[in-house]
């Protein structure tokens, strides 16, 4: 089945454009869980909660906010955040070329396949050939969402992909690792090192080689609760009633006249007599009936 893109653009550099489609190389699989409410077994929901007026608070009545010191925040609006936005152009623009040597993965944050776009086939097969041949990357930015990515464009198996990656400061130092010491090895230490590398070196890395134990452990415990039928079904929640507006009305009228009467009636006459609000009443009623 063919893969379906996610977006599309033009590669620029120079005077060239080569209009490319994005696709998504790779996603995270493993294994997910819910939270549930371990009483009844209905899925939980998040919500936002104000530890000062302590309540639930709705997104309408949010508002983005940068702390620039501690506990201190600059409000903005979306409107605001709009304005700071990159430019929405769909235009991945190469600015430099250089040695794929020279990249360290470190920097790497996700990776996309680039193809060509119709028209754009010629032309991206040769940027593809070119830089295998050159041993180099391009350096470029793409703006996404918003916000202007630097990114990597490099030629894959007569194709290329797309590394998004960290600006250099979002990259921490390794120079803040303690390492240890400063250490002199004997040879045979040495030789030892090198024969165990020996022994579990192989010529190329084959992914396929390796599975995700975890998630095979837990599928399988799955499989096993399902046949023996330990399965909690989630109850839908209850909907929210809908009461006649007038009907209410009626019924709230009524509730309120009601708690009134009973707080003006006059306490009972000694030896339990009726109260004299309760005659008026009842006379009253019999007039009209």
């Amino acid at each position: 089945m063919p893969a379906r893109s996610i977006g599309s653009g033009t590669i620029s550099f120079g005077l060239v454009s080569i209009p490319v489609k994005l696709y998504t190389a790779a996603a995270p699989k493993g294994v997910h869980f819910n939270m549930l409410h371990g009483k009844c077994g209905s899925r939980m929901k998040q919500q936002y909660v104000c530890p000062i007026d302590n309540e639930v608070v709705e997104r309408k009545d949010m508002v983005r906010g940068y702390e620039h010191t501690k506990d201190t925040y600059v409000r903005f609006t979306e409107e605001e955040l709009k304005t700071l936005e990159a430019e929405r152009t769909s235009q991945l623009e190469l600015l430099e070329f250089v040695p794929t040597t020279s990249v360290d993965l470190i920097s790497i944050e996700k990776t996309y396949f680039l193809g060509p776009d119709k028209g754009g086939d010629r032309a991206y097969a040769l940027l593809s050939e070119s830089m295998e041949r050159a041993g180099r990357m391009a350096v470029g930015k793409f703006a996404q969402r918003g916000k202007e990515n630097l990114v990597l464009v490099r030629p894959y198996k007569k194709g290329l992909v797309l590394h998004e990656v960290f600006y250099a400061d979002e990259v921490r130092d390794f120079g803040e690792v303690e390492t240890g010491g400063t250490f002199e090895f004997k040879p045979i230490e040495r030789d030892l090192a090198d024969k165990l590398i020996e022994q579990l070196a192989q010529d190329t890395f084959e992914p396929t080689r390796f599975k995700d134990e975890y998630a095979a452990r837990v599928l399988a415990a799955v499989d096993a609760k399902v046949a023996g039928n330990e399965v909690t079904v989630s109850e839908e929640a209850p909907k929210a009633q809908i009461i006649d507006l007038l009907e209410a009305l009626k019924r709230s009228v009524a509730a309120t006249t009601a708690a009134r009467s009973a707080d003006d009636a006059p306490e009972s006459a000694p030896g339990g007599g009726p109260k004299k609000a309760a005659l008026r009443e009842d006379e009253a009623e019999k007039s009209v009936g």
